[in-house]
């Protein structure tokens, strides 16, 4: 018999910088002209949900900088991705990466975040969001921002119950988590070769020696990069086209652009260049003055690094509905709008 869903109220008590309901975007909306959206560091988000039994599709939160507190009103597990942060439960220290009990009443403090941009938060159970065109993935500019803020109480429908463990004290379950890396001051990002590459001349040795640095102008639809550019020559205008995320684009100015999964759908700037796709969840957590470097790679390294992740993902789930199973922990997740749920 499936364990009965309750309601819980996770109360706000301080907001990040900015906070949001999130997800992994919206399905078949950019035919439409919607943009995909979703969070930025796809990678974080998603092993958020799969470490507390939640599809890694599942509403989530996403906090940028600041200080993140909650309490809620019965037990819940959580998880906690995404750049290094100080992570407490009442006042103790608890572990990023891994599945955390939280207790009734418990305080849940999010704060210092560093070496990287964004923090995923996720709770064992469904989180009443209002959906757009399927997702609870902010829309801001389509009037639909998905902000939280402090005194805000959000529900959450779960059928986590509290745990209790001998072992509970030492990292939970060891799991074979990936964790990227934010320690190194210089990233290294993996691309492959655009349309207008070769109008670019020179631009392939430009971009693998030399370093460029993330400005204050960059946003949710793009980084901009300080650092040498070359200018395509002989293309005449180019007429607007279709841009995928991880373009690089290069405008008029000297600069360089990188697209982000909020980007504008078309474009006529040329693009010189494509982030890979297991580099695009750093690229969502680079912040101003992030400086990095670039690295060729075939189109079919690019693909295999990306099987390579997916299937890390995957092993992870296996070995997470595994466990949950073993020892009783609900392993299900559902979305339920705000207003279907109260």
């Amino acid at each position: 018999m499936p364990a009965v869903e309750r309601s819980v109220t996770i109360k706000i008590r301080e907001t990040a910088w900015l906070a949001t309901f999130q997800d992994l975007g919206r399905q078949n909306s950019e035919a439409l002209g919607v943009p995909c959206g979703g969070a930025a560091d796809q990678h974080s988000a998603a092993v958020a949900n799969i470490l507390v039994g939640n599809d890694r599709t599942a509403t989530l939160l996403e906090l940028m900088g600041g200080r993140f507190t909650f309490t809620t009103s019965k037990p819940v597990l959580i998880a906690v991705t995404g750049a290094p942060a100080d992570v407490t439960v009442n006042g103790s220290k608890v572990s990023m990466w891994e599945p955390v009990c939280v207790p009734a009443k418990g305080q849940v403090v999010i704060a210092n975040a560093r070496g990287g941009m964004r923090n995923y938060l996720a709770f064992s159970g469904t989180l009443a969001a209002d959906l757009f065109m399927g997702s609870a993935a902010p829309e801001a500019r389509m009037g639909f921002p998905q902000q939280i803020v402090a005194g805000q109480h959000l529900e959450l429908r779960s059928s986590y119950t509290g745990f209790e463990h001998p072992y509970l004290t030492q990292p939970l379950f060891r799991l074979p988590v990936p964790v990227p890396s934010f320690e190194h001051p210089l990233w290294t990002i993996d691309i492959t070769e655009g349309p207008e590459t070769d109008a670019a001349l020179g631009i392939r040795e430009l971009l693998s020696s030399r370093e460029y640095t993330v400005t204050a102008k960059s946003n949710h639809v793009g980084l901009r990069l300080d650092g040498p550019v070359v200018h395509p020559e002989g293309l005449g205008e180019i007429v607007s086209h279709g841009v995928p995320i991880g373009a690089f684009e290069i405008p008029h100015g000297d600069e360089l652009i990188i697209l982000g999964r909020y980007r504008t759908l078309t474009a006529g700037y040329p693009i010189v260049a494509f982030a890979t796709k297991a580099s695009l969840p750093m690229l969502g957590q680079a912040r101003p003055g992030q400086r990095m470097t670039f690295r060729w790679v075939s189109h079919e390294q690019a693909v295999a690094d990306h099987h390579e992740a997916q299937r890390l993902l995957g092993v992870l789930e296996e070995r997470v509905k595994s466990l949950f199973s073993a020892i009783d922990l609900p392993h299900h997740s559902r979305q339920v709008p705000a207003k279907a749920a109260a």
